[in-house]
């Protein structure tokens, strides 16, 4: 596994782990984190205090890599993504992370994407589509 990959898997570790081990350590100084549903996060002390505020109110249950692409100083991880918060409810989906990387391999940018990973085909019946009643997610 490359040093790259040994960064994002200690930074969703961390996660899982809901225990800081050295986001000063993956994250450069001035770094920005986009995730998926909008919240910006401008430089390490912000991702720390993001970090440490959202454990107070959830659990992230499962934070899978399916795979990496890298290309210069540029990786993008495949992931799917688990959590619970404290007041019931769970939220479920696939994603991607556009990651930029320092010379020093840490992490200058990070932007999310994610998917809703309830899949269906709305031409299963017929040429008019049937889409699901369900409302819109977040991402």
């Amino acid at each position: 596994m490359n040093r790259r990959e040994e960064v994002i898997e200690r930074w969703f570790s961390m996660w899982l782990q809901k225990h800081d081990l050295g986001i000063g350590d993956i994250f450069t100084e001035e770094a920005i984190y986009v995730e998926s549903w909008g919240p910006e996060y401008r430089g390490v002390r912000k991702i720390k205090q993001w970090f440490e505020e959202w454990n107070t109110r959830g659990t992230v249950v499962q934070w899978d890599i399916k795979q990496y692409f890298h290309k210069g100083n540029q990786t993008m991880v495949e992931w799917y993504f688990k959590n619970e918060m404290g007041d019931g409810t769970e939220e479920a989906f696939d994603g991607v992370s556009l990651i930029q990387w320092e010379a020093d391999d840490r992490i200058g940018f990070l932007k999310e994407f994610g998917c809703n990973n309830n899949h269906y085909d709305p031409y299963q019946e017929g040429e008019t589509p049937r889409f699901q009643e369900e409302p819109a997610k977040w991402f």
